[in-house]
């Protein structure tokens, strides 16, 4: 009896520092904004304030699904999209939080508009205006049928 509670406590353990959080965009949206003007484009841009719900996903391993986009994959520029590309985000159709830069350890083989899971460490950004408020580093994903 005390060989199988050792052996949970440990597949408990286990999963916890190793797996990822499930997380969903509603997860994603608590985020705040203001305009802030950043001279170097001498423009305003909505700058976030990440409410504690999504500060407490900073520098962890995530899991997210959406639809994959392809923006310049000569740059290796990915995204992932909590709507397809004729609605997303850059269509005026959404926040800065229903979009979420990917960076691939291995260049992805997606098309545009597959719903796909991808698993990385989520960085948030609040003040490089050339990339996205989330980032995903050492991403993985995995086409979703």
């Amino acid at each position: 009896m005390r060989n199988k509670f050792v052996l949970l406590i440990t597949l408990l353990f286990t999963s916890l520092s190793y797996g990822q959080k499930q997380v969903t965009w509603e997860d994603m949206s608590h985020v705040e904004y203001t305009d802030k003007f950043f001279p170097i484009y001498e423009e305003f841009f909505k700058y976030p304030t990440f409410l504690l719900a999504v500060k407490a996903l900073d520098g962890k391993q995530i899991k997210i699904t959406g639809y994959f986009l392809n923006i310049a994959p000569e740059d290796d520029m990915y995204m992932l999209s909590k709507s397809p590309m004729s609605s997303c985000f850059f269509c005026g159709q959404g926040e800065p939080d229903t979009v979420i830069e990917l960076q691939f350890k291995n260049t992805p083989n997606f098309k545009t508009d597959a719903i796909v899971s991808v698993t990385g460490k989520l960085i948030l950004n609040s003040e490089d205006v050339d990339h996205f408020i989330f980032i995903l580093e050492d991403c993985k994903g995995e086409l979703i049928d």
